[in-house]
């Protein structure tokens, strides 16, 4: 994998947000059949292919601190898929029938990626609901007028999802880098202004509840005249940390039941990424947004490759999508 670039703009200390937990101990998440324990490891099966995520690439005009794909200005170990690429894909859910309501586009930043704007006018044009995860930042303001033109054909079938941290500047930036903060505040009041249909994506430092965040993000949006309702969970996400180093549960068989779960709730049972590693001919299919680099999660070039169950051997799996209950989707 590609170095991550520490550019100018990158944050010079830890992220506020670090995972605080021990390192995790060795023999945990190693075998993809049992637990260190010798219990049988959870697994999901793909029930309906709802959203297709498509990474544009792992470039960005960021390096942030955590980020968990490992996105920078120099980071092209996932490289840029192609709108050809992209459609077929599109062909592939068009042909064998799969219910498919949402294609997510994530990166880096995908608005970096030349096709971009092509692939996203493909996908909506096709009848998708399309989501979008940017920074809002200059790479997604150079395309204003074509996202408003997009806007008026399509309305809330586009829906961007804009990072924002934290309600304040000082641990955004500490996640993101000096001078991210007031080009994302800008870009998110520019998205609010033309109409689009918008949402937040941010996270909880050390100790902090839901509550005391959603009110943090609604006084935000009050004072800058956002269109976001802070206190729905599906505008303003608010997502658990993750940290592969450090130590947390393993999720068996018999973890459904003493948490109150099912396989039916984790975003794997519903959703697949295509990602197109640097050095590798063609686009594969992933288990998720979560682990674009672990070969034991690359289920092949196709839809029909990936319609297998994805077992829970990562601690991504377990520390964000069971036990912190989310879902990159919308």
């Amino acid at each position: 994998m590609a170095t991550r670039s520490k550019s100018r703009n990158a944050p010079q200390g830890p992220s506020p947000f670090a995972v605080e937990a021990a390192t995790l101990p060795e023999g945990k998440f190693t075998d993809p059949d049992v637990t260190a324990k010798g219990e049988e490891r959870a697994q999901v099966p793909l029930l309906n292919l709802e959203t297709l995520w498509l990474c544009t690439g792992t470039l960005c005009n960021l390096a942030c601190a955590t980020c968990y794909i490992e996105s920078s200005p120099t980071n092209d170990a996932l490289i840029y898929l192609t709108a050809e690429h992209a459609a077929r894909y599109f062909d592939e859910i068009e042909r064998d029938g799969w219910n498919t309501r949402e294609i997510g586009f994530t990166g880096g930043e995908p608005f970096m990626n030349p096709h971009f704007m092509t692939m996203l006018d493909d996908a909506l044009g096709r009848g998708f609901e399309a989501l979008v995860l940017s920074n809002a930042m200059k790479p997604m303001r150079r395309h204003g007028a074509k996202l408003i033109d997009l806007r008026k054909s399509h309305g809330d079938k586009l829906t961007l999802r804009i990072s924002l941290d934290h309600y304040t500047k000082a641990a955004h930036e500490g996640e993101r880098g000096p001078n991210s903060w007031d080009a994302a505040i800008d870009g998110l009041k520019w998205l609010s202004e033309n109409g689009f249909r918008i949402a937040v994506a941010g996270r909880l430092l050390p100790g902090e509840g839901l509550v005391e965040a959603r009110e943090g993000y609604a006084a935000l949006f009050a004072r800058e005249n956002i269109r976001i309702d802070a206190h729905n969970p599906a505008t303003c996400v608010l997502f658990p940390e993750m940290d592969a180093d450090k130590d947390v549960a393993e999720i068996t068989t018999g973890c459904w039941d003493i948490l109150g779960k099912s396989p039916v709730d984790i975003m794997c049972a519903t959703s697949r990424m295509v990602v197109h590693r640097k050095g590798e001919p063609n686009p594969r299919v992933v288990a998720c947004t979560l682990i674009p680099y672990d070969e034991e999660f690359d289920f092949g070039e196709t839809l029909a490759d990936a319609n297998i169950a994805v077992k829970l051997n990562h601690p991504h799996c377990a520390r964000f999508c069971v036990l912190g209950g989310a879902s990159c989707s919308a």
